[in-house]
Order: C-alpha cells, then structure tokens, then sequence
C-alpha cells in the first residue's frame, strides 16, 4: 500500500506541474491579443490630420503627449473634450480648466463633427501606437532597444526556470521517499530536506551553471552590442534652430542648406551665410510662434534672441542694416558620426539611389530638436541595402556621366583602362 500511494503522489506531482505550464500557456496566449489593424489605421489616419500638429504620442509638443491617455482620463471626459474643450471648461470642470491654464489659456480646436467611433478611434491609436511589420524590430518596442528581448518575455523566461527548478527538485524528493528515505514532518522539515537534497544532486548543479551561463552570456553580448550606438542622441545645439518650422512649416528643401549632399561624401553644415539668405529680412518671429525644447517652451521674445545669435555671428548690424566684418563661428554639435573605418558617401545615396534624407534622418520636419533617429549600425545599413534595388546600368544620372566622359576623352564608351582608374574613382570604389 504505500508503494501505490507514493506512485499516486508522483502522479499528481506531475498533473500540477502540467497544469501550472497550461495556465502559463493560456496567460501568455491571452497576453498577446491580436491587435485591430482596421481600427488603429482608422485612428492613426484621423490623429495625424486633426491632431498631429499639435499632440505627439511619447512627447509634449504645442499640447501634451497623448500616448496611453486612457489610463490617465475616462473616456466619456475625453470625448467631452475633443467635441468641445470650451464648453466642458464653461461647466465648471476642475481638469479642463487646469490644462486651459497649463497651456497658457491656449483654445484647442473643437472637434464637433467626429463621431464617438472616431474618438474611439483615435483614442485606440494612442494607446496602441504604431504597429511594427513583422520580422522587423525597432527600438519603442515594448520599451526595449533594439536587439533586446521584451521584459515581459524575460520575466516569462526567469519565472519559467524557477518554476521548473523546484517542479525538479520535488520529483527527486518523491523519487526518494519511492526509494524508502523517510520523509520529514512539517514545512520547515521539508524545506530543509529539499534543499539538502538540492546541494546534493549533481544534475540540478550542472543545470544551474548553464542556466546562469546563458543569462551572464546574454547580459554580457547585450551590454557589447550598446558600445558605439548613439540612437537617440540629442545634444544641446548653440543655437535654439527648429527644423519643424523650417523644413515643416516653411516647407524649405533639406538640400537648400545641406546643398553638398547631392554632390559631395558629406552633407555639410549649412554657412552662417545661408541662414542670411531669409533672415536677413526677418528679424523676429510671429506672435504665436511657440517652440518646445525639452522640458521647456520658447516663445516670441526667446526666439528673436535666437535670431540676434545669427546676426552676431555673421557681423550684421540690424539697426544699420549693414555687416560689420566682426564675425563669430556658429559652433553647432554634430549629431551624426560613423566610426573611422565606415565609407559613407551622400551623394551615392541622395542623387544615384534617389533616397530621401527621411530614409536614414527620420521625420525631420517633425522634429523642434534634430536627434539620431535610426541605430547606423552596419547591421541597419545591410538590411537597408537588401531591401533597396538600385538600377545603376540604367541610371540617369550615370548615364549623363559616362556621355560626358566618352565624350571629354574622345571614345565611344568609358572603361577603367582607358580613364585608368582616376575619374571611375569619383563614383565607384
């Protein structure tokens, strides 16, 4: 009989550690819902025509980041205020009158015309945010830089391991009661027991020195693969300059300043002289004209100061109207910086490839402060270049080239042995 009954406790030891790893699979599976395409498309698509102007999703801009914003108003409240901010503020409501003074007493636009399905929308989409394409991580996701795995996934992994130490470590006690060791009474006894057990028991050793190899393996190449990445990096410029209202809302061509990116290995930095081209007639900014930098706000009188900096540093005399010739250096941070040993030509991917400065920049005309928007690891720039089909036999621009060289050394057609080697160099290496 008590040969059967420990056989029945070794079987229910097995059925609750099935049980447990079922639960974990249902709690998992529950976790990672499916996602509303349909429905985050619809709000993305409304958010960035009504709201984009003002609002961002992970970051203050003209009005509060509105990323999760569920968690922090109800939803009635929420549509009370988009349909008509003044009016719930006219009732008397405590928080609306404390963000109309948080903001300057700055009106948000009312949105009448939406429809309670598309507040929800756009409400789905602030708390959804982007959806990345399969196959392709990126750095926001789930809070994690690229390369690393989620948290939740880490805590499944580490809870997972424990779990199955001890579910290990109570079938060798089982096993051994099976084998006629006593048992001993009491929590406390069998604790004791089963750890003795523990520093006996060669393979929960071996177990645990790969377990915390692969973790301290994992750690340590995660901790390597940040050496050297810079995204994100967003240093403080002399000068407050918003690419949002120049390359934004003026709609100013990124070549107009960074002309030698067409043509030239660098982008450049744009002389205190083409800064003079427009402000030389402007001299101030328009009255509502707000900037967020950081945790702070620049208004009419902050950015006119940030003019003067220019006129200082070209020698312009504004009262005078005429230059000085007591010129200063703009000394801008660069932002932007491959390692030594890494080629990267502009002008091989602005005027031959055709890319758009936003394939590797980002969204700079969003952007009040220029950041590092991509990783410019070299493992990024090889997925971009699998992804990217360049034609360079029938490219224009290569084909324009080549006629004039045919044409300047009197041959049909340019080959490396004729020109040896020196003008094929300009373009190919």
């Amino acid at each position: 009989m008590k040969s059967v009954k420990h056989h029945s406790r070794l079987t229910q030891t097995l059925v609750k550690s099935l049980a447990f790893f079922l639960v974990l699979f249902v709690s998992f599976s529950a976790f990672s819902q499916e996602i509303d395409e349909a429905r985050q498309k619809e709000g993305k698509k409304l958010f960035k025509s009504l709201c984009a102007s003002c609002h961002k999703l992970d970051k203050k801009l003209v009005g509060p980041a509105l990323g999760g914003i569920e968690e922090r108003r109800s939803k009635e409240w929420l549509q009370a205020w988009i349909k008509d901010n003044a009016a719930l503020r006219a009732s008397g409501d405590k928080d609306a009158i404390e963000i109309f003074e948080e903001y300057n007493q700055s009106n948000m636009t009312a949105f009448p015309q939406l429809t309670d399905k598309n507040i929800d929308d756009i409400l789905y989409y602030t708390t959804i945010g982007e959806i990345k394409p399969v196959g392709v991580v990126d750095a926001e996701v789930a809070g994690s830089p690229k390369g690393e795995a989620p948290k939740w996934l880490l805590y499944i992994l580490a809870a997972a391991i424990i779990v199955a130490f001890l579910i290990i470590a109570s079938l060798l006690k089982t096993i051994s009661e099976l084998k006629g060791a006593p048992k001993t009474p009491g929590l406390t006894g069998q604790l004791a027991e089963l750890w003795e057990g523990i520093k006996k028991n060669t393979f929960l050793h071996v177990l645990f020195v790969i377990f915390g190899a692969l973790i301290t393996a994992y750690v340590l190449f995660g901790s390597l693969f940040k050496v050297g990445v810079d995204q994100g990096y967003q240093p403080i410029q002399p000068i407050a300059f918003s690419h949002k209202i120049h390359a934004g809302d003026n709609k100013i061509d990124c070549q107009y300043c960074h002309s030698s990116a067409k043509h030239s290995k660098t982008s450049g930095i744009p002389s205190v002289n083409v800064c003079m081209n427009c402000h030389k007639n402007i001299s101030e900014v328009a009255e509502d004209t707000k900037v967020v930098m950081g945790d702070h706000t620049l208004v009419k009188s902050d950015l006119d100061k940030e003019i003067a900096k220019i006129y200082e540093a070209a020698g312009w005399d504004a009262d005078k109207l005429e230059y000085t010739g007591e010129t200063k250096p703009i000394k801008w941070v660069r932002v932007h910086n491959l390692p030594d040993f890494a080629y990267f030509n502009h002008s091989q991917h602005v005027t031959v490839a055709g890319l758009k400065c936003q394939k590797c920049h980002g969204p700079v005309e969003e952007m009040e402060e220029v950041y590092q928007y991509s990783p410019l690891t070299m493992g990024w720039c090889i997925d971009c270049h699998k992804e990217t089909k360049v034609d360079l036999k029938g490219n224009e621009y290569y084909a324009k080239i080549h006629k004039e060289l045919a044409k300047k050394y009197g041959v049909e057609q340019v080959t490396i042995a004729q020109l040896g080697g020196k003008e094929c160099g300009k373009c190919h290496y």
